[in-house]
């Protein structure tokens, strides 16, 4: 059938039914996010008028021409990320970021810490391995952990989400054809005032619940000028020179490919064909320079680890990462569907016509998936999908629509999404398992619930593993995450009961 044939209101009713479908089996089923999205697409496709058989053309080309132009890219950078975080690199850029903002900013060096530390490891275990960092800041300064902790996972989230290498912005550039040098530039200037505004905001969120760790590390101190002078005096010194690669080691793995890159967008753009140009071009491509990182992580991070032991670690990033090139790819064979359908050629006309902002759609779909399913790289992803064919065949800048996508997956999910920990999102339990089992929240000793966050009590139970207890995924349901005891019956069936009113995001996406 002629795609051009069909009335507008069937284009529209399949987009619509084929998100509606999506967003359900997500939701309600226990079909995965990698299926859903090929199901929604198959879908959408038919309801459009589609022949069957280009159906699946059109679901295996889109999938396949994604994942053609950053498939490598992530599976070199979950590796690089891997073993930036075994390695002890983050806990150096962090004693980096301390010396030069000096003594005083100890938040803002946390958020920039986070802000170069989550370019290439997944924020939430980020979080896991820098927490110890901010309470020891907290015992050594007497500032309330809130304001050390927030800025830091703040600074974790700005770009985590919309610079690559990351996955979700990485996805996002392939599936609007973005250049990566340009997303990622455009990445790093969007982030910066979401860290700014972040760290002025622990700060007024700290004065209104100040808590520092006891003389023990085990308890919480709270409000008052003596809790003050007693953790100031009960503070433990931070180590300015901890184990590990050294600075420049540290940074290099990041910031070379990054540079590599940028001058490839530079060089292009300027049309230059010299021979020092083109081999920074080829060195620039995302492929060869995300390669050049993974080797100088490779030589100089780990120089004494076995080659098993280096292996082992490359092999859990890549598994980490499985799922989110599947996802990706699943993303992109619904954006062909929609373009092959004629949908997104029928409603960029109608936007057009309606004078809408084109450049508010990617960010209005993104954030209506985060906060139904939580998951922000699903959300940017689906956005992506969904709104690349409509806003390109606007006057819209590609990298802005794209940077619009991945700042409506950055948005908080609200009352569920507090119920984990500071980082936006319940985190990933499978990494939290290798390092004892605790849950994000539990080292800066936040018990979150929907209404108040407040310190822990050195006693209390820990409630943020079991909040999570029914995903499967995290601690078991007979013990918390942090030695605590077993919660009483009563509470764990309220517990269980909020689980289940609260939309889950699909397993092992961040």
């Amino acid at each position: 059938m002629d795609t051009a044939s069909i009335p507008g209101w069937q284009l529209v009713g399949a987009l619509v039914i084929g998100v509606l479908v999506l967003v359900l089996l997500i939701l309600r089923t226990r079909v995965h996010a990698f299926l859903a999205l090929i199901l929604a697409s198959a879908l959408t496709g038919l309801l459009a008028g589609m022949e069957p058989t280009r159906v699946a053309t059109s679901i295996t080309t889109g999938f396949g021409n994604t994942l053609g132009s950053i498939g490598i890219v992530i599976g070199f950078g979950v590796m690089m990320g891997r073993l930036l975080e075994v390695s002890g690199a983050a806990n150096r850029m962090a004693q980096t970021f301390l010396r030069w903002f000096g003594k005083g900013r100890e938040d803002a060096a946390m958020a920039a810490t986070g802000y170069v530390v989550s370019i290439p490891i997944f924020c939430d275990s980020g979080f896991v391995i820098l927490s110890p960092l901010a309470k020891a800041l907290s015992r050594r300064t007497a500032r309330s952990v809130i304001t050390i902790g927030v800025s830091l996972a703040i600074g974790l989230v700005a770009t985590h989400h919309a610079v690559p290498p990351t996955p979700g912005p990485l996805a996002v550039a392939g599936i609007f054809g973005v250049d990566i040098g340009a997303m990622i530039m455009a990445g790093l200037i969007f982030a910066a005032p979401v860290v700014v505004a972040g760290v002025w905001y622990a700060r007024w969120w700290g004065r209104r619940l100040y808590q520092v760790p006891d003389a023990t590390g085990l308890g919480w101190v709270r409000g008052s000028a003596d809790a003050v002078a007693q953790a100031a005096a009960a503070g433990e010194a931070v180590d300015d020179t901890p184990e590990g690669p050294s600075t420049v080691v540290a940074f290099a793995p990041i910031v070379v490919p990054v540079v590599l890159i940028l001058l490839n967008t530079v060089l292009s753009a300027l049309k230059l064909t010299g021979p020092w140009a083109r081999a920074f071009i080829f060195l620039g491509n995302p492929v060869i320079a995300v390669a050049v990182g993974l080797l100088i992580a490779l030589w100089t991070l780990l120089p004494s680890a076995s080659r098993a032991d280096v292996r082992r670690h490359m092999e859990q990033g890549v598994s980490a990462a499985g799922i989110i090139i599947l996802v990706t790819g699943a993303g992109g064979a619904l954006g062909q569907v929609l373009r092959d359908s004629g949908v997104g050629n029928y409603l960029a006309g109608a936007i057009a016509a309606s004078g809408i902002p084109a450049i508010l759609l990617p960010f209005l779909v993104a954030t209506l998936v985060r906060l139904a399913q939580g998951s922000g790289t699903v959300a940017m992803i689906t956005s992506a999908s969904i709104t690349a064919p409509i806003v390109l065949n606007l006057d819209v800048p590609p990298v802005l629509a794209a940077q619009a996508a991945t700042l409506g997956g950055r948005l908080p999910r609200g009352a569920a999404d507090r119920r984990g920990h500071p980082v936006s999102g319940r985190g990933r339990h499978e990494a939290l398992a290798e390092r004892g089992g605790r849950h994000p929240a539990c080292p800066l000793g936040l018990v979150s619930s929907p209404r108040t966050t407040r310190a822990r009590p050195p006693a209390a139970s820990c409630r943020c593993a079991r909040s999570t207890a029914g995903s499967g995924a995290g601690p078991s349901r007979s013990s918390g995450a942090c030695g605590a005891s077993p919660a009483p019956p009563a509470a764990a069936g309220a517990t269980r009961r909020r689980a289940r009113r609260s939309p889950s995001r699909p397993p092992g996406l961040p």
